[in-house]
């Protein structure tokens, strides 16, 4: 039961760091301190789908799926065992990461307009300030 516990953990963990980041850019137009650990995620998933790193948390659903006596996620790991043809068509799966690095890019730009924005009123304000 442990074991399978452990399996279960690293596969929400791993589910969330997917949605993380997907909308963690969004997530830094309300709260920009996140957007430190949205660009340490983005570059990690970068990473994974580029370089072909490993992730630490398929390692683990994997060590505690073994012990707990099921079967391991295939060789290709947790997306494709998930994700592709689950959630999208497998032949869709450049078009899938496309849309993610899409959507981080759009919040990036967002979140670089509101800072431009929030600079530009604080300008402007300025001088009101120095005159009242």
């Amino acid at each position: 039961m442990g074991y399978r516990l452990v399996a279960d953990a690293a596969m929400v963990l791993h589910a969330a760091f997917l949605v993380y980041m997907v909308v963690g850019g969004f997530l830094a137009w309300k709260w920009r301190w996140t957007f430190w650990p949205h660009l340490a995620t983005a570059a990690y998933g970068l990473g994974i789908a580029t370089v072909g790193w490993d992730c630490p948390l398929t390692y683990v659903e994997n060590w505690g799926r073994a012990r707990a006596g099921q079967e391991t996620l295939p060789s290709t790991g947790f997306i494709d065992h998930y994700l592709t043809g689950v959630i999208y068509p497998a032949e869709h799966l450049l078009t899938a990461q496309l849309a993610v690095a899409a959507a981080v890019l759009v919040s990036w730009a967002g979140l670089a307009f509101l800072h431009w924005r929030a600079r530009a009123r604080s300008r402007a304000l300025a001088p009101e300030a120095l005159h009242s």
